[in-house]
């Protein structure tokens, strides 16, 4: 009884602290629609005065509560594709440094003596801020619900929005939205990627009774590559008899790259142009189908914050109904040996690892996993608004940690399921010398069509 009478003062200024507040930090931790999904800024609300967290009293009581929650078990910091390959970036160290100036300063914060200092460059540094893929592992590994992912990109907010601050490499991705609707800046037609397929694929203007919408996403206008896969989904979607159309000139962005890196504000303005146009078709009725899980999780997960609320599939989704509903024939003697890349807004953010791996083994795939593998999947790197500016200085790049991976299963060819993972993986492939063939899920069933 005196042991524990002694140890019950030092107790709450430890790290076994964790005891009791992990609980507690599961209990008032927020209910999201997927891992990462972000809260909105409601910008026509005149007395919102700070945009994004700069200090300790901008965050969320939960988020506060992560700094005691952490039992500095690293694992997070182990999980992080950022810190694995050499950047600033420790998850782990954010929590740990939140908890170190709370302590520090707890009577000043407490009665209000102390000023709050920005967290930026006093829990991690602005290296480690701009290094993040959004990824999911942090909080995905967490034992304790903490989700230091969250806070960083709400520091992005206050970052990009109060103090204009960030990676000049993002502004032609900005401008690109606000001026072209899309982050690769591209005034040209959103329907070239259709032109040379043998059948006519038909907007809503030109088939409004349709029953699935194909939103093409931006990769699949604009990227050649993705542009295949593209092609690739409304192939399969016109060979299985499936009424579909597309939005055509009317589709935009999503937003997610502006709301990853910070710029709410254009994510809010497209969220909800996008919204009103799905609205005037009446795609709450219907089905929502999208090759790009960026654009899966901001349309199915996100959208709902500003009142639209949409059943959304990824294509790979799609195709293991379409197979398993008989509607599209495979050959399974046309691949070979494959290793699937689970991207991280497919997989930990949204949990779908069955129906990517179903389609490629109706395909005739021979599947050769990775060491790290749906939930531990390792990022491509692209994620966070990665793809639109430089990687941070480190020891390696995150595609070529991934792409070394994948190589060292003695697969053939690389499936992916994500234009920006494609991307990636191409990038380390061509550095690589091509000796594998990277493709999209929906390319290798094309391919095993009869």
């Amino acid at each position: 009884m005196g042991l524990i009478l002694i140890f019950l003062p030092y107790f709450p200024y430890t790290k076994h602290a964790h005891l009791f507040m992990g609980p507690l930090n599961f209990m008032t931790r927020p209910e999201r629609t997927a891992l990462g999904a972000m809260d909105s800024i409601n910008f026509d609300d005149e007395s919102v005065e700070q945009f994004g967290v700069q200090n300790l009293f901008h965050l969320p009581q939960t988020q506060v509560l992560d700094a005691f929650a952490c039992i500095m078990c690293n694992r997070c910091q182990d999980a992080c594709p950022a810190y694995a390959t050499g950047k600033e970036l420790s998850p782990a160290a954010l929590e740990i440094n939140k908890r170190y100036y709370i302590k520090e300063n707890l009577t000043g914060l407490a009665y209000g003596d102390v000023e709050p200092f920005p967290l930026l460059n006093m829990v991690i540094s602005e290296s480690a801020l701009w290094a993040c893929t959004s990824c999911g592992a942090c909080v995905d590994v967490c034992p304790v619900g903490n989700e230091p992912m969250m806070d960083i990109l709400q520091m992005r907010r206050h970052q990009v929005l109060m103090e204009d601050s960030y990676p000049h490499e993002l502004q032609n991705a900005y401008r690109g939205l606000e001026r072209a609707g899309n982050p690769w800046n591209n005034p040209s037609s959103r329907m070239e990627w259709a032109a040379d397929l043998p059948f006519p694929v038909p907007t809503v203007q030109e088939n409004p009774n349709f029953e699935v919408l194909f939103w093409v996403g931006c990769a699949g206008a604009f990227d050649p590559s993705a542009q295949k896969v593209a092609q690739s989904v409304a192939t399969i979607l016109n060979s299985a008899g499936v009424n579909f159309a597309v939005l055509g000139e009317e589709e935009t962005c999503t937003g997610d790259p502006a709301r990853r890196s910070g710029r709410e504000d254009i994510f809010f303005a497209m969220a909800s142009a996008n919204i009103a146009t799905l609205d005037t078709y009446k795609v709450n009725e219907r089905t929502i189908v999208t090759s790009c899980p960026h654009c899966f999780t901001a349309l199915g997960k996100e959208y709902g914050q500003l009142g639209g609320h949409y059943k959304v599939f990824h294509h790979t989704q799609m195709l293991a109904d379409l197979i398993g509903k008989g509607k599209l024939k495979l050959d399974g003697s046309k691949l070979d040996s494959v290793t699937f890349h689970d991207p991280c807004y497919l997989g930990r953010h949204n949990g779908i690892y069955s129906d990517p791996r179903q389609a490629l083994q109706s395909a005739g795939a021979t599947l050769m996993e990775m060491d790290r593998n749906k939930s531990n999947s390792f990022c491509c790197g692209a994620g966070g608004a990665q793809m639109w500016k430089e990687e941070e200085h480190g020891t390696e790049a995150v595609n070529i940690n991934r792409y070394n991976e994948a190589r060292g299963t003695g697969a053939k060819t690389l499936a992916v399921g994500c234009p920006f993972c494609a991307q990636m993986m191409n990038d380390a492939n061509d550095q690589a010398g091509a000796p594998m063939v990277v493709k999209d899920v929906a390319q290798l069933v094309v391919e095993a069509m009869r």
